[in-house]
């Protein structure tokens, strides 16, 4: 009856092969693993190379799929994307809309997101994916709306915070893992009058760090 119970995240993606020499051996295998996964998360910290694996996982999907991958930036990172692809073969266009997209892969800006139609990618990116932090925030609501269909989900930043586990709580809805209502139902309990202070259950204090793992790196 308890293992029937335990969340268990099951991969839903591929097994990649041709991975490009530009990468270190672990960002290979973070990009691997999550191509396997299919929708996961990366957290890993700044200077350790997010865009090359994150341009690099959008070229495998792209091509497992014969589709499109839409990166979603903030814009002051957008072009940058762009110029860094390039260098290691891999053609990112910058798109504002919908109908400008000719290219396998796409990238546009939070802001521009309203112009786009999700059912015509296969694979998102969600770089800078912080994004998300806000629980009720319009924005975290339209994003996880928007991509719940597409099949491949990949969110990429350096900055989750252990302590906040609602922002924890918005990257599992966001990759389908699990809702964050869900996830607070499971793992944690409310200390009382203020709606922010959730605690971890007394089993839970290791089992959701093992969930966790089960889906971001």
């Amino acid at each position: 009856f308890i293992k029937r119970k335990a969340t268990d995240e099951v991969a839903s993606g591929f097994s990649p092969s041709g991975l490009r020499e530009h990468l270190f051996d672990f960002q290979s295998a973070i990009v691997e693993w999550a191509c396997k996964r299919g929708r996961a998360a990366i957290f890993a910290d700044t200077g350790l190379g997010k865009t090359a694996m994150q341009t690099e996982w959008a070229r495998l999907v792209a091509e497992h799929t014969y589709g499109k991958v839409l990166i979603v930036a903030p814009l002051c990172v957008a072009q940058q994307t762009v110029e860094e692809a390039a260098r290691w073969g891999i053609a990112v266009q910058y798109c504002r809309s919908q109908l400008e997209c000719t290219g396998n892969i796409i990238i546009t800006n939070y802001e521009m997101l309203d112009h786009f139609d999700p059912t015509q990618f296969a694979g998102v990116v969600l770089d800078e994916s912080s994004i998300l932090k806000a629980h009720d925030s319009k924005t975290r609501a339209k994003i996880i709306e928007m991509f719940q269909r597409t099949p491949y989900r990949l969110s990429c930043t350096a900055t989750p915070s252990p302590n906040d586990h609602m922002e924890l709580g918005n990257q599992a809805e966001f990759l389908g893992v699990m809702t964050a209502v869900e996830m607070l139902a499971m793992f944690f309990v409310h200390d009382g009058g203020d709606t922010s202070q959730w605690r971890l259950k007394g089993h839970g204090k290791t089992r959701f760090w093992e969930w966790i793992a089960t889906w971001s790196i």
